[in-house]
């Protein structure tokens, strides 16, 4: 005797289908929402706050004063300030990005083969990343200066100061942060080079390249993602200079080493306590943040193409 089962309807088939799935995308959500609250309590509160108060009349002590628009921005551009700061800003970004990939990669290739004194090099490099910047640069304000450093005789003989001229502040400043974080871009450089195949370096040699060829050819390529990452971190701190000049020199000498961050806490909370101009400055920061990240993005994209 042949026994039939009743067959599911397509429908019910469907709805088999469709509720695991809308299940998966529940928690999904769930455990997306953490970060999602975050980037809006964080990131998008604030941007927005920071938009109104641009457009806005917003001294320090009274608030909010009503819509001016465009005035804060014409403020921020007028200011006596503003042309320098964004050149000693990109000044001090093109060297320190320049010193700090190219002694990152250097570095990275000095310690990348595992070994005894390979390790111990590459735990020497990551120490000086252990200490926040401000401890940092308190630690070099005193090395630096011509009364309580160890090498204040030094200086005294030679007639010298780390920070006495604009052109020694900013060479001064730039090794601090070389010093501090040319570990750190060593180690991204370093998981670059490890994620490259040896069969290519092998197959190089064969085929008789040099190490200068081997370079150039294939470990530069490879490596363009890992640049590509570094280069738009390093650009990034650099644009957003602020601790280290404000410890080490204050903006000076003679307001030569004002960065455009410093510029805008001296609008906020020095001499003109201007909110308003203060967040028009950062609109402008932000906009050029992004420009500048999605051409350095473009251009490693049109290169690996």
């Amino acid at each position: 005797m042949r026994v039939t089962t009743p067959s599911r309807s397509p429908g019910a088939a469907i709805r088999g289908r469709v509720r695991p799935r809308g299940r998966q995308g529940l928690l999904g959500w769930l455990y997306a929402a953490p970060t999602a609250v975050f980037v809006v309590a964080l990131f998008a509160v604030p941007l927005l706050l920071v938009i109104r108060m641009a457009v806005s009349r917003w001294p320090l002590l009274t608030g909010d004063q009503g819509v001016n628009a465009p005035d804060n921005f014409v403020k921020a551009i007028n200011h006596r300030f503003f042309a320098d700061s964004v050149v000693f800003t990109v000044k001090y970004t093109l060297l320190a990005t320049a010193l700090l990939l190219a002694l990152g990669l250097g570095l990275a290739l000095l310690v990348q083969e595992s070994g005894r004194w390979n390790n111990l090099l590459r735990a020497s490099f990551l120490i000086p990343g252990a200490l926040g910047l401000a401890s940092a640069s308190l630690l070099f304000y005193v090395l630096y200066s011509p009364y309580a450093s160890p090498l204040a005789p030094v200086m005294d003989a030679l007639g010298f100061t780390f920070l006495g001229s604009p052109n020694a502040a900013l060479f001064s400043t730039t090794f601090l942060i070389v010093w501090r974080y040319a570990g750190f871009y060593m180690v991204l450089m370093l998981v670059g080079l490890q994620g490259i195949p040896a069969d290519v370096f092998e197959a190089a040699r064969s085929d008789g390249a040099s190490r200068w060829q081997i370079f150039r050819m294939v470990t530069l390529p490879l490596l363009r993602p890992t640049l590509a990452l570094t280069t738009v971190l390093c650009v990034t701190g650099s644009l957003l200079a602020f601790e280290q000049f404000y410890i080490l020199t204050k903006g000076g000498p003679d307001n030569s080493t004002i960065t455009i961050v410093q510029l805008i806490y001296m609008v906020a909370f020095q001499g003109q306590n201007d909110l308003g101009v203060a967040a028009a400055l950062s609109l402008i920061v932000l906009v050029a943040l992004i420009f500048v990240n999605a051409l350095q993005l473009r251009a490693f994209r049109s290169e690996e193409s």
